[in-house]
């Protein structure tokens, strides 16, 4: 059976969604069968797998959620054969007011992701930058959830809201879920506060922070723009080898190794 991810931070700008395709991108290349689900209305996570969620406004996750279509009626084959692809849309904001007389409508995604599951290794869900109904749905439909974090106080700072909803997702709609662990993005190690801020986070979350940390890097930021994820972009870049370490180190965690 799959194991499904989701990649949550209410922050923006923490590399959310770099790190949701680039996981995705490597777990693949490591011959594992995935699927990334783009659960953010501004579609980064789509365009950033070079397909334009304008192309088609009937096959994305927003359909799925208000039942029109079927999960795999909107699949999209990426470049890498093993990464497939449930695209947003901006409609997917009006998703949340559309689902509110639905019956149990924090688990509309977990019920659609169901028949399909086990035809994947790993389910990669790119959150939205907000603590919402889609957020909600996507950490209810989640194994356990990936928390990337900013080496920078005000970072630190916001963790507390998004501990709470998980939280409050554990305590009601989904006791199982888990922490997968917090990985550290953006980090610059000449950087004092950075070096302080990753201290920081490993005295209080131990074993819970990724031992890979996810380097600032040019080529990585500019990947997106060209519609590709980073080891399809710069194969040699720094950004490719801290992120196939990642998937690595997620995979020695889940012993799934082979």
């Amino acid at each position: 059976m799959g194991k499904v991810i989701a990649i949550a931070n209410q922050k923006g700008g923490v590399g959310k969604t770099t790190t949701a395709i680039n996981l995705a991108a490597s777990l693949a290349v490591l011959e594992k069968k995935v699927l990334i689900i783009d659960a953010d209305p501004q579609a980064n996570t789509t365009s950033g797998l070079n397909f334009s969620p304008d192309n088609d406004q009937k096959r994305t996750l927003y359909e799925v959620m208000i039942g029109k279509i079927s999960i795999s009626d909107a699949l999209i084959q990426t470049e890498i054969e093993n990464l497939q692809m449930i695209p947003s849309h901006i409609n997917l904001v009006g998703a949340e007011i559309e689902m509110l007389d639905t019956e149990e409508r924090e688990s509309v995604l977990k019920k659609a992701v169901a028949p399909i599951k086990d035809n994947y290794d790993f389910i990669i869900i790119d959150c939205s930058p907000s603590l919402g109904l889609i957020t909600v749905n996507s950490l209810t439909a989640a194994d356990s959830v990936m928390i990337p974090v900013q080496p920078e106080f005000f970072a630190l700072e916001g963790l507390g809201k998004l501990l709470q909803t998980i939280k409050l997702v554990q305590n009601g709609v989904n006791p199982a879920l888990a922490i997968e662990g917090f990985i550290v993005t953006m980090f610059d190690g000449r950087t004092k506060v950075h070096n302080q801020v990753v201290n920081e986070l490993r005295e209080h979350f131990k074993d819970m922070v990724f031992q890979t940390i996810i380097q600032r890097n040019i080529r990585l930021s500019e990947a997106p723009s060209h519609g590709k994820p980073i080891i399809l972009y710069d194969v040699m870049s720094n950004g490719t080898s801290n992120y196939l370490n990642l998937a690595k180190e997620v995979l020695e965690r889940n012993n799934q190794l082979q």
